[in-house]
């Protein structure tokens, strides 16, 4: 069976608190996910002065402030992380945090991490894609806010920098929060899956489950959510985030229906075997019938039990002659 890995997006949601994302990292844990993920960032790298916020980030956190004020306000140190990647082990769950730097690539490089998460905004910064192709190991790409041609000219990118296809990881994303359920497109999967790339997954920002765990029936084999543990805090994702209870029944939701996609043959299951003699139905008398009369349309008829000749045979049984006497609802056992 196949095994989804589930990313807990933490991101910022921690609002600049050590102590909330250790909370959130415990939380998620108990959740039942694959990884934790962070952002790592230092934000006078980031942007400039004069960024502005995006929309949903003014309605979500109000004032007046600038992005780079914002993100200051958000940022953890690189001591931080390194204390919230053994917070991880310690919990059993992975440590992931997506660089926005080229100086904190340097930095989460010595933190091994399983893969590299790049970010939708980072698909068109060829600087960045060359320095994470350099540090070696598996990515994940977000296709955010990108047209076919821009996917395919970061998946060149890192290619050319030393990260083969068969190291990346092709994330459908929309970047809007909350993303409006008619602009998911779930189906640009099997566009990203022709790219020859490892796998395909899904980023979502929609609101509640069911986008996420539809993604995994049309074969995601990466599910990133962002989650909190209040979505009334102040800050820029909160209201596009589940809350705990929320990213359990994710959890849940997608375990389930990991089974339940199962390898496309159809067969007889064992759990279904036992009904077939309760809900199939066999070839009975209508009415008594006496040995030697003829087997008719008027004198036979189906009902269950399913333990006797199949209705599949009414052909070679209508026209025969009873062996035997039959009580009406008798099954109906030679010809």
């Amino acid at each position: 069976m196949r095994h989804t890995i589930i990313i807990a997006e933490a991101g910022v949601n921690h609002n600049g608190s050590y102590g909330r994302a250790v909370e959130m990292i415990h939380a998620a844990a108990r959740a039942g996910v694959d990884y934790v993920k962070f952002q790592t960032f230092k934000a006078d790298s980031l942007v400039s002065a004069s960024a502005p916020r995006a929309e949903y980030q003014k309605r979500n956190c109000g004032g007046n402030d600038s992005q780079l004020s914002m993100l200051r306000s958000l940022e953890l140190s690189y001591a931080d992380f390194y204390r919230l990647a053994e917070e991880c082990r310690n919990a059993g769950v992975g440590f992931m945090s997506t660089p926005f730097d080229l100086e904190s690539v340097d930095f989460l490089a010595g933190l091994g991490m399983d893969y590299w998460k790049i970010p939708s905004g980072e698909i068109t910064n060829l600087p960045y894609l060359r320095k994470i192709a350099s540090k070696g190991g598996r990515v994940i790409l977000s296709t955010g806010m990108s047209t076919m041609e821009e996917v395919c000219a970061a998946v060149d990118a890192l290619e050319a920098g030393g990260t083969g296809r068969g190291d990346i990881y092709l994330l459908h994303c929309t970047t809007q929060y909350p993303t409006p359920y008619g602009d998911v497109n779930l189906r640009a999967m099997d566009a990203l899956r022709g790219l020859g790339c490892r796998g395909v997954g899904y980023s979502d920002h929609t609101e509640g489950i069911a986008v996420p765990v539809a993604a995994v029936a049309l074969g995601a084999g990466i599910i990133e959510k962002h989650f909190t543990l209040d979505r009334n805090l102040p800050g820029p994702d909160h209201k596009a985030s589940l809350d705990v209870a929320g990213l359990c029944d994710m959890v849940r939701a997608v375990r389930a229906v990991e089974q339940a996609v199962g390898d496309g043959v159809k067969r007889v299951t064992d759990s279904e075997r036992p009904n077939i003699a309760v809900a199939r139905k066999s070839i009975v008398a209508a009415c008594d019938i006496t040995a030697g009369e003829v087997l008719t349309e008027s004198n036979l008829t189906a009902k269950r039990p399913g333990t006797g000749m199949s209705p599949m045979l009414w052909d070679s049984v209508v026209g025969t002659r009873a062996t035997r006497d039959y009580r009406k609802d008798e099954i109906i056992d030679s010809i």
